[in-house]
């Protein structure tokens, strides 16, 4: 018997043995993460990702922005909440933020997204932390009835204009065309900071105390002027109280005001709602003494400190970051960009009109002019609590309850109270 033919029964015996004795191996289940946006365009994105990197889960999920306000919040200080989120407010819930600086090409999220870095640290000046993106921003800005202009004779003002430019010439074609309203803007402390920081207000000191200056006060005796001259109407900052928001975009659209101050959200609205009734434009922000300023806003995606795998959220993010992902986004839901590439090179729009792709350019070639005051207001975490004390203030100013100096004062005692609060 040769000596394979004596193994055979050993070897059978054998096999018996380890296939009895060893466990089966298991395939591995999927690496998962959450991730919600208002916007169900990332969910395309996000089946994007999962066909780039097979393994991996994206559970997504579209939830309203009062949910993200509201709701995300509640959810992040219970120490639950998704993987990944929208979030508005861009500094206020900085604390939960997951550094993803250890995960990340560190070097390519600074040259693109700097601007936004600094402001989504929540103010801590200690801080490197690459605490998220956005592809794209919302700018609040102005709109000007071209046609009125026309109709009136009156030339537009050109880029560089004060706001006194702006209010004169609206006004001029008001009178000459029996227009309602030469200016508005909406109810809000984000479209009034504009406002004040081309004034010189500087809003937030290099502790994150609330300031109430003189730039801010010129702004704001401004702004009553215009409205006891009638350049604006009392009916809509003045006739609302407390901190009630107030879009005002339906009067610039039914043409009833020839220059409105609003934002790049309302561009959608323009194409959708106006077309071809009038002639329109979105212009560059009116200067002040100190700047021509636009706010900067809209959602960042971040990841949270509670992740299960936070090296799989990161990569997720600096996959939204990645530039052809961007210019997809972008391609398919118009938008001002974010990243320093696609700001300097431009972004086409071929599903936009050609009014809303001139607003575009005009939106996206004024950040790179956008303050850092602007910046560190909007990354504060204390910002909503003093805009919503800005917007009560300002209209009892406008009512005649409180005089400037007054209201500047209770502005700065309320925010300071609500930091106080914050920190018990």
């Amino acid at each position: 018997m040769s000596a394979l033919r004596r193994l055979r029964p050993a070897l059978a015996l054998a096999f018996v043995f380890l296939a009895a004795g060893a466990p089966a191996v298991a395939s591995q289940p999927p690496q998962r993460i959450s991730v919600q946006h208002i916007d169900v365009d990332v969910g395309v994105l996000a089946k994007k990702f999962m066909r780039e990197n097979p393994g991996t889960v994206v559970d997504f999920r579209v939830v309203s922005f009062q949910s993200l306000v509201e709701s995300l919040p509640v959810q992040l200080a219970s120490g639950v909440g998704p993987d990944i989120s929208m979030v508005a407010d861009w500094g206020g819930l900085s604390r939960y933020y997951l550094d993803l600086r250890p995960y990340v090409n560190a070097a390519y999220f600074e040259r693109e997204f700097g601007a936004i870095l600094v402001p989504m640290r929540g103010g801590d000046r200690r801080s490197n932390a690459i605490n998220g993106v956005s592809g794209s921003m919302t700018l609040n800005g102005a709109f000007v009835n071209l046609t009125l202009f026309k109709q009136a004779g009156v030339p537009v003002p050109k880029t560089g204009a004060t706001w006194d430019e702006w209010a004169e010439a609206a006004r001029k074609v008001a009178r000459a065309t029996r227009t309602e309203m030469a200016m508005e803007m909406d109810r809000s402390g984000h479209r009034f900071a504009s406002l004040a920081i081309s004034y010189g207000a500087k809003l937030i000191d290099e502790d994150g105390n609330p300031v109430m200056d003189d730039g801010f006060k010129a702004a704001l005796r401004k702004f009553v002027e215009w409205h006891r001259d009638g350049t604006m109407p009392m009916d809509l900052w003045g006739a609302v109280g407390g901190a009630t928001h107030r879009d005002n975009f339906s009067d610039f659209m039914n043409g009833k005001v020839v220059f409105y101050f609003g934002g790049s959200w309302s561009l959608w609205k323009m194409d959708t709602f106006v077309g071809d009734l009038f002639e329109w434009a979105a212009v560059d922000a009116p200067c002040g003494p100190a700047s021509c300023t636009v706010m900067p806003g809209g959602g960042g995606m971040v990841a949270f400190k509670h992740t299960k795998n936070p090296e799989l959220a990161a990569r997720f993010i600096a996959f939204l970051g990645r530039e052809d992902n961007m210019r997809e986004a972008l391609a398919r839901h118009p938008n001002v960009p974010v990243a320093t590439t696609l700001v300097r090179t431009g972004v086409e729009f071929p599903g936009a009109s050609e009014p809303v792709r001139a607003a575009l350019a005009s939106f996206t070639r004024q950040i790179p002019k956008i303050p850092q005051a602007a910046y560190a207001f909007q990354g504060w975490p204390y910002q909503r609590a003093a805009m919503n004390s800005m917007t009560t203030r300002i209209s009892q100013v406008l009512t005649r309850e409180l005089d400037v100096d007054t209201a500047a004062a209770f502005i700065k005692k309320d925010v300071e109270l609500a930091i106080q609060a914050a920190r018990k």
